[in-house]
């Protein structure tokens, strides 16, 4: 396989370039994955208890929607959408659940890491962070723990964001796991990490900055209370999946420039390899 060299301004450049060609299609297609999410949300604030148990388990919910969406788009950004061959959200097929799998793998580390952070500041009294407090031992034992784990989590975040490219290839029933990614990625691990960390953390910031806005402007325009809280976080769900149909474009553009991939063409030998 020849060397390939990735430009990090082209990956996001035609990411972002082949979500906004889509975005009548992503309205289309985010609409049923879109509503089991706040159907998930609306559950989660009924039975909520305030504990990270609760919320991490909402969050797991979420994936298998959020996985319907990410294989019809990165299906659309490889194959286009005369492709399709249902709505996401009508069925689950053997394809999705290989996506899941390979999403565990890719992710899974990095879910657990959060889990444990979380578990373990859980729930954060800023009394104890003062200097000269007296903090209750098994409280302190457990803050002890909360670097490690930090540190744990931005490295296995790195790892994944380097090797989370290769769900495209998934998605387009290419068999591939997360060392093929590693493999087929030396030489280009920075830029991956790079365009995919910023594509990521964008959507995140745009989400957070949206239910901030719409639920600001729900309670300053007609003062509502528990509507506003509804309205935005509905609002922030639908721009969290423009924000993955963004980083799964650049994902299912880095899988086809790296591996200069076309429907029905074998995968290049690993560079370097013999």
């Amino acid at each position: 396989m020849p060397a390939v060299k990735l430009s990090f301004a082209e990956l996001i450049s035609e990411g972002v370039g082949g979500f906004f060609a889509n975005v009548r299609l992503f309205f289309h297609l985010v609409t049923i994955p879109w509503i089991l999410s706040i159907a998930i949300r609306a559950v989660g604030e009924l039975l909520t208890d305030d504990s990270p148990l609760s919320v991490l388990a909402e969050k797991a919910a979420d994936v298998f929607p959020t996985v319907m969406f990410m294989v019809a788009w990165q299906r659309v950004i490889l194959l286009g959408p005369h492709r399709l061959e249902r709505l996401p959200g009508l069925g689950w097929s053997p394809r999705e659940t290989a996506y899941l799998l390979h999403l565990i793998k890719v992710a899974g580390m990095t879910f657990l890491l959060v889990a444990a952070f979380i578990y373990t500041v859980w729930p954060l009294d800023p009394q104890a962070l003062r200097a000269g407090a007296g903090a209750d031992p098994e409280m302190a034992r457990r803050y002890s723990l909360a670097g490690p784990l930090a540190g744990g989590f931005i490295v296995s975040m790195l790892l994944a964001l380097r090797v989370s490219w290769g769900l495209a290839a998934t998605a387009v029933d290419v068999p591939f796991a997360p060392r093929q990614s590693w493999a087929y990625s030396r030489g280009n691990a920075w830029t991956i990490v790079g365009a995919l960390f910023l594509t990521y953390f964008a959507g995140a910031f745009a989400t957070g900055m949206t239910a901030l806005f719409v639920h600001g402007a729900m309670r300053g325009l007609f003062g509502a209370r528990e509507a506003a809280a509804v309205v935005s976080w509905t609002a922030a769900i639908l721009v969290s999946y423009a924000a993955t149909g963004v980083t799964v474009s650049v994902q299912a553009v880095i899988f086809r420039r790296l591996l200069a991939w076309r429907e029905g063409s074998s995968l290049p030998a690993v560079a370097g390899s013999q």
